[in-house]
């Protein structure tokens, strides 16, 4: 008790605050949820710092410049009460000097509602009316990538690939939100062939906003899970703003990733379905999964094309195939098409390979669904190894489906044929040790209480020979 109200006073307090707003994207709902459910404020920022960007430096100003008016107020009406007969000075100055941690936290978010109130009728109605008018101009293929996951893979594949043969724009990192794609439009010549489009999702409407801005030629659709139900509520109305895409195109064109469980109640005939099997007339076979990468080889007919990624995961190959079938049909060659595929490579924290003490660690930590787990520790079973090591905080954003998530993670971490598991304990640790219990494992558990420790040690951990599978990253603002 007496340590969280100390940490009301210290120095970093006004920083912590500020860190608090900007990893939750300065959305006020989840920060002040965050705000109320935080006892110590000294261990908030024990695994990162703050990111000193222009908002974060503004907000921190105005914070702190706030904060000292108020103590120079307090110490002079209390100055004013001892020395010039101020009646109640003394008591309302002691208030305002007490007081100020337990105002300030609220008061900097009205910065925050008013800009942004002023950008959203403003500066940004304007940017994206502007870009809606770029994007109905342009005469190129306009594809839309959606999906609970996937998505970002799908669009740099989708980049890499037709980039051997054509002029293509894919918009940068995962900047998926209306404002981003208004930026992008920008940047555009008017010139480029295909222009790929990632779509995020956070709410009903999302993506048929997104779709009646960009106006897309082509859909993808990468899959269904679990993900933002904070938001959604059920994943039926997340599948069902993910597929408004495909009412948009009049659900022609429209490319449907069947691996996928959850996306079976939206299919339609008109869809063209994609997946570990094949994709448009395209037979995957042959499959080889290493630490090196994975290959297949794909067949229609007669014809067959070996072809060789840096991407590591069975699952890999539906997305590899159907954008190499896709390149295809829109008449990329052979050749192009192998060197192309040779080219992609592991993106940053999603089942990227590296060596560590002599043991392979693959950093899946982008990872925060239920599907990418299906895939993580699929990948765990195909390679061979001394030890096999997983390690996990569990999954956010599940909504109602958390426990019944959690548990079927449980399983699939079960059946991975992992010698050890490392949990890091939070709300989900229980529900996965349910699903590793009912389905048998037998093998060593350990539940890690600092995270950051064992990170920071895990060179400690491992020896020659092992691989660690790390999926997920839990963010501070999660109990």
């Amino acid at each position: 008790m007496i340590r969280s109200l100390i940490s009301l006073y210290l120095p970093r307090y006004p920083e912590t605050l500020v860190y608090m707003l900007q990893n939750t994207e300065y959305q006020i709902v989840p920060y002040l949820k965050w705000l109320h459910r935080t006892n110590d404020f000294g261990r908030v920022m024990y695994r990162r710092e703050l990111n000193r960007t222009k908002p974060a430096k503004l907000l921190l100003v105005f914070l702190k410049v706030g904060i000292i008016i108020q103590l120079l107020i307090g110490a002079a009406l209390i100055f004013l009460g001892i020395d010039g007969g101020l009646s109640g000075g003394v008591t309302f100055g002691l208030v305002m000097v007490i007081l100020y941690p337990f105002i300030w936290p609220y008061i900097m978010v009205l910065p925050i509602i008013f800009g942004r109130q002023l950008m959203n009728n403003t500066v940004r109605k304007g940017q994206i009316n502007k870009s809606q008018e770029i994007f109905a101009r342009h005469t190129g293929i306009k594809i839309a990538v959606a999906g609970s996951y996937g998505k970002t893979t799908m669009k740099e594949l989708l980049a890499t690939v037709l980039s051997y043969g054509f002029n293509v724009a894919a918009t940068p990192a995962n900047k998926n939100v209306s404002i981003s794609h208004a930026k992008f439009a920008d940047s555009l010549s008017g010139k480029e062939e295909i222009l790929i489009i990632e779509y995020g999702e956070g709410e009903v409407g999302d993506v048929k906003r997104f779709a009646d801005i960009t106006h897309p030629t082509h859909g993808i659709i990468t899959g269904i899970a679990p993900a933002h139900l904070d938001r959604y509520k059920t994943l039926a109305a997340a599948g069902g703003d993910i597929f408004s895409v495909a009412d948009y195109l009049d659900n022609r064109n429209v490319y449907v990733n069947i691996d996928s469980r959850d996306v079976k109640p939206f299919l339609k005939k008109t869809f063209n379905l994609f997946g570990q099997e094949g994709a448009l007339g395209w037979k995957f076979k042959n499959v080889q999964v290493q630490l090196t990468g994975t290959s297949f080889v794909m067949q229609k007919g007669p014809k067959s094309i070996a072809l060789k990624s840096g991407l590591l995961g069975r699952h890999q190959v539906g997305f590899l195939g159907f954008v190499a079938a896709f390149a295809l049909e829109l008449g990329l060659s052979e050749s192009k098409l192998v060197e192309a595929i040779a080219k992609t490579q592991p993106f940053e924290h999603r089942l990227k390979p590296y060596q560590l003490a002599g043991a392979w660690v693959i950093d899946d930590t982008y990872n925060g669904n239920i599907e990418g787990i299906r895939a993580g520790t699929r990948l765990l079973k195909d390679l061979p190894a001394a030890r096999k090591i997983y390690v996990t905080p569990g999954l956010v954003d599940q909504g109602e489906e958390n426990e019944n998530v959690h548990k079927e993670m449980g399983k699939l971490i079960a059946n991975s044929g992992a010698d050890i598991v490392v949990l890091m304990k939070n709300s989900v640790t229980e529900h996965i040790k349910d699903g590793l219990e009912i389905n048998g494992f037998k093998s060593k558990l350990l539940i890690e209480d600092d995270p950051l420790s064992f990170y920071q040690n895990l060179n400690h951990f491992v020896a020659s020979g092992d691989i660690v599978l790390m999926q997920n990253d839990w963010p501070d603002n999660y109990s």
